[in-house]
This record gives structure tokens, sequence and C-alpha cells, in this order.
């Protein structure tokens, strides 16, 4: 079954400090992930920043995973990464597109029971923003990510329908497009009222938002 899953986290609000701590990143990475750390990023990364890039893309599993299995329960320590790429450039100019630069990416594989799935992350200054999917090509992933006024939950989850709904209209011209949620709370949407199977992912954290899309593929 095709899915998609996403996450944005904006590291403007994290509590680094707090993140650096042991109680609470063994909450989210693996002794083996602190290992990864420790060997490959710890001249290039930020040891909080590497923290919450793992637990976006663990959610973004988690999310691709829900659709398929509703009863899923998030568990980070059970998804695991064993390898993580560093772009050649991590300059974040691209805010929309389908599939991803591969020189700006982080890109990732990673291991949850018997599924493998593939990520791809950007990282600026303000966000990380990830992205999973079935296989380790993303040429009919379809994302955006959009900088807002307000970190409100209501202002947050209206504005980031409106984004996602922008970007569709042009393959639904002249129809009605609504997201609303699944009854396991996945979003789902529904074009004049009946739900269509295009699997679609939404994430918001302070001032941003971002979506994922997995488009038919031609």
């Amino acid at each position: 079954m095709i899915s998609t899953g996403n996450d944005i986290i904006a590291l403007k609000t994290i509590n680094i400090a707090r993140t650096k701590q042991k109680n609470f990143y063994r909450k989210i990475i693996s002794t083996s992930e602190k290992d990864l750390y420790d060997r490959q990023f710890s001249d290039n990364l930020p040891f909080d920043v590497f923290v919450w890039l793992l637990w976006s893309v663990k959610e973004s599993v988690y999310k691709y995973l829900q659709r398929i299995t509703p009863e899923l329960v998030f568990s980070p320590t059970k998804i695991i990464i064993p390898q993580l790429a560093l772009p050649a450039d991590n300059f974040v100019e691209q805010f929309e597109g389908r599939g991803f630069d591969e020189n700006s990416v982080y890109k990732g594989i990673v291991s949850f029971g018997d599924h493998t799935l593939y990520s791809r992350s950007l990282i600026s200054e303000e966000f990380i923003f990830s992205v999973v999917n079935h296989k380790d090509d993303f040429e009919h992933i379809r994302w955006g990510i959009q900088l807002i006024d307000s970190s409100d939950p209501d202002v947050q989850s209206k504005a980031v329908r409106e984004f996602l709904i922008k970007a569709l209209s042009p393959l639904f011209p002249g129809s009605d497009l609504l997201v609303d949620k699944s009854p396991h709370g996945y979003p789902i949407l529904l074009k004049d009222g009946v739900e269509i199977p295009l699997p679609v992912s939404l994430a918001h954290h302070g001032r941003y938002v971002g979506y994922s899309i997995a488009v038919l593929e031609d």
C-alpha cells in the first residue's frame, strides 16, 4: 500500500539543555544511534539537532505506517536508523516541490520490524523537515513547508490544511477539496465529499507547517 509521512520541527522552540540530558534523549534514540552520532556526525551537527532530526524521521515513519496499521503505537526507540548520510550542500533554498535536490538532504534508511523505509530531511537554522517513502526514490512525493503567523494550534491546523489544498487544487480543477480525519486519526482527502485514495500527511510545530503527498505514479 502506498502511503506517506512527514514531520517538521521548529528549532527555535526546542529546549537544548533538556534535549542533551540522557534521560530525555534515550527515549528518542537508541544506543546504536548515539554511536552513529559519535562516529559520523559529532563534528558536523549539534547533538540536539541530531536528536530532533531522528525524532522527525521516526514521527514520519509512524505517520506512514499508521495508514497501513491503524492500531500502531508510536515507540521511537523501536524505529531504528542504521544509516544516515550528510548532504553535500546543506543550503535550504526550496520550500515546496516534487522530489528533492539530493545534494541538500540528509538521506536515511529506517528499520521498524519487517519494514524498511527511506527518509529525506532538510535542515535550516529554523526548522527540520522530514519525509519518508517505501522506496529510495522520492520523484513521486510532493511536499511543502510554510512559515505562518502564529503558533496557536487552531491556526496551525487551519493553515496546514489550506496550504495542502492550495497545492492540490491544480490537480483537481473545479472540485471541492476538503481535508478530514480518518477514524484512526490520520488525514484523508475528500473530493466533492467523497474520499479519494491520495495519501497525504500533515505536520506543524511552532510557526512552521508542512505537508507531503504520495502522488500517483506515471
